[in-house]
């Protein structure tokens, strides 16, 4: 896999994963909406982890810098 995502792109999915979390947990999202936020949450946790998007390879998109 080849790096697709670049450091912006990592930390908005971190915080907006953070905030999944936090409104779940606070139960101000419940039933199935927070439980599908809470994979999303996992999933974007994930992809920043490993620096790739499954969503971003088959349309050839990339938010990593490249050098000039």
């Amino acid at each position: 896999m080849k790096k697709n995502m670049g450091s912006t792109d990592r930390i908005i999915r971190f915080i907006l994963a953070a905030i999944f979390v936090i409104l779940y947990f606070t139960g101000t999202v419940t039933g199935t909406v927070g439980i599908v936020l809470l994979v999303l949450a996992g999933v974007f946790v994930l992809t920043s982890l490993i620096n790739f998007c499954p969503l971003y390879a088959p349309f050839g998109l990339s938010t990593c810098q490249t050098d000039a």
